[in-house]
């Protein structure tokens, strides 16, 4: 394996456990992403709880969602989603499928989730929704045939989020660091959405102000800033994968002579604050005239 595979594997394993950790997927939901070489294969975990999720947990898979090596574990059994979507939009460099709790109430009632917040604005506009029953009758609502995948991938159309009536949500982004955020700020946009429901009014984004504040996060610098805050809960938290580099503070520098002086006297702080001392025992307390001292 090169060194920029395990590495990938490596995130993809941190993107599990970062959505875990910020209550975004639960026992069931799963994180892809393409392969960097090559368009026509993308990385997945195994069946996997993905607050588990290791590096070694990554396979391989082809875009009909077919292990390249034979797997010797258990496989999601909804990767066609995935496979589908990579399919269908190759501007699309990783996807999620997760069941938040700050969804579900729109998935199941039908009411569609908007963008009413800055940060709600990484998720674009408006959500579409997917049924599977308007194709495929009574299913049991899992997305497990490439047909149904393909239904997924077409109701998703341009749009980076699509609800799953009485089911979840599928992201995408056009990297793994911009998936997270996507799909970290737009279950808050939900939750903010929802809340804002129950106090009897809200006003959503112009489409102006989401392309503007979208401009804004998809800039790398703000991805980075999310990703580097959620990857240090999740080390304060003891949630890494086994074997992974820290998060390490920012170096201490030993102080140059001149951040060493006090005031702009160019008097060393240490002899500074031996000076003061010694002034400070050799002055005499004030008597006021006619009266005690103070």
């Amino acid at each position: 394996m090169t060194d920029k595979l395990a590495k990938l594997r490596h995130e993809l394993a941190v993107a599990n456990r970062i959505l875990a950790h910020e209550g975004i997927i639960d026992a069931f939901g799963h994180v892809s992403i393409r392969h960097p070489d090559d368009p026509g294969r993308y990385f997945l975990s195994r069946s996997r709880s993905p607050e588990l999720v290791g590096p070694d947990d990554i396979l391989e898979f082809d875009l009909d969602s077919q292990p390249i090596e034979p797997p010797a574990a258990h496989l999601y059994a909804e990767r066609v989603i995935h496979g589908e979507i990579y399919k269908a939009r190759p501007d699309v460099a990783a996807v999620c499928h997760h069941h938040a709790p700050a969804v579900m109430p729109f998935c199941i009632s039908g009411d569609p989730v908007v963008p009413v917040f800055h940060l709600g604005a990484a998720m674009g506009a408006v959500a579409p929704f997917w049924d599977s029953r308007d194709e495929f009758g009574d299913t049991n609502l899992l997305v497990v045939k490439h047909a149904e995948g393909a239904s997924l991938a077409r109701a998703l159309g341009k749009h980076s989020i699509v609800l799953m009536r009485r089911h979840g949500a599928t992201v995408v982004g056009a990297s793994l660091r911009e998936l997270v955020f996507r799909a970290i700020y737009s279950c808050d946009n939900a939750r903010y959405l929802s809340e804002a429901k129950r106090l009897g009014n809200f006003s959503p984004l112009t489409p102006g102000e989401i392309e503007m504040a979208q401009a804004i996060y998809q800039l790398p610098t703000a991805q980075n800033r999310a990703w580097e805050y959620w990857e240090t809960r999740l080390v304060k938290r003891g949630g890494m994968p086994a074997g992974s580099m820290q998060v390490a503070a920012a170096p201490q520098r030993s102080p140059s002579r001149s951040q060493a002086r006090v005031g702009g006297t160019g008097t060393p702080a240490k002899v500074t604050v031996k000076k003061t001392a010694k002034k400070a025992a050799a002055r005499k307390p004030v008597t006021p005239k006619g009266g005690r001292r103070r």
